[in-house]
């Protein structure tokens, strides 16, 4: 008997994996329906490279749609004190400094459903995450990455 993945997420980032999935239900699917349809009329499908990659589209969207379905139904949403304060944890943000001299950064931990580094949110299965887990403020920590290893200062956790 398998086990399904949990997927932990904030409860802002299940919603917005339940606005993406709602989207690509209502309007994708329909979009893609249509060009297959308009790609279709065109004639011979074997040759069509229209029909193609409208097929092509119309896979991926089933298959997102069944990614999002699946991290919905597993989702764990992080509770804001289930750790406590102070200590870092999945959905808080944590600001450390790379010693000797680096500059600040600041990430916010969460899971890797919605993990967007552009948007400085990182999963709890990365490297920093990992390593910065469980720590407080002032712990010096040292970061496994694929670069090597780097050492930081943790200066705030909110």
């Amino acid at each position: 008997m398998s086990t399904e993945k949990v997927f932990p997420m904030t409860k802002e980032g299940k919603e917005k994996l339940e606005q993406e999935l709602e989207h690509l239900k209502s309007v994708k699917r329909k979009e893609v329906v249509e060009r297959i349809k308009i790609a279709r009329s065109f004639g011979d499908l074997s040759e069509n490279s229209e029909y193609d990659s409208a097929k092509e589209e119309q896979a991926f969207v089933e298959g997102r749609i069944t990614t999002l379905e699946n991290m919905i139904r597993n989702a764990k949403i992080i509770q804001e004190d289930e750790m406590g304060t102070g200590i870092v944890s999945l959905g808080k943000s944590v600001t450390f400094v790379e010693l000797p001299d680096g500059e600040e950064e600041t990430y916010t931990i969460v899971g890797s459903a919605e993990a967007d580094p552009f948007e400085g949110k990182i999963s709890n299965d990365s490297p920093i995450a990992k390593s910065l887990l469980g720590h407080k403020v002032d712990d010096q920590v040292t970061v496994q990455t694929p670069g090597g290893e780097m050492s930081v200062r943790i200066t705030n956790i909110k």
